[in-house]
C-alpha cells in the first residue's frame, strides 16, 4: 500500500486533521501529564474515601468514650472502673487475680 493510497483513505484524512491533531495531544496531556491530571484525580478520590472511613470510625470511637465519660462522673462507677482496669485498692485491703489456664501465655516445650 503507498503512501497515494492511504491519504485517500476517509480515516487517515481524518486524523490527519489539525484540530484533531491539536485536540489529541491537549486530550492526552490532560489526562496524564498535567498537576491535575485524571490520575491524581483518581488518587485523590481514593484517599478522600479513605479518610472518611477513619472520620467515621474516630466519631464511632468518640461517641462512645463520651458514654465512658459520662458513665465514669459517678463515683461508684469510678471506683469501679479504677479497681477493674488499674487494680487500684484502698489502704489495707488484699486483692487476688485469679487467671485461668486457658488465659495463661504458656511457652510450648520442645
Amino acid at each position: 500500500m503507498a503512501f497515494k493510497d492511504l491519504k485517500q483513505k476517509k480515516w487517515f484524512k481524518i486524523m490527519t486533521n489539525m484540530y484533531v491533531l491539536v485536540l489529541s495531544v491537549f486530550l492526552v496531556w490532560m489526562l496524564f501529564f498535567d498537576t491535575n491530571s485524571l490520575l491524581i484525580h483518581l488518587e485523590l478520590r481514593k484517599e478522600i474515601k479513605k479518610l472518611e472511613k477513619t472520620q467515621d470510625f474516630l466519631k464511632d470511637e468518640i461517641a462512645r468514650d463520651k458514654k465512658i465519660i459520662e458513665k465514669l462522673s459517678d463515683e461508684d462507677e469510678l471506683e469501679r472502673f479504677a479497681r477493674e482496669e488499674y487494680y487500684l485498692k484502698k489502704k489495707n485491703e488484699e486483692i487476688y487475680l485469679i487467671e485461668y489456664e486457658d488465659s495463661l501465655k504458656v511457652k510450648d516445650k520442645e
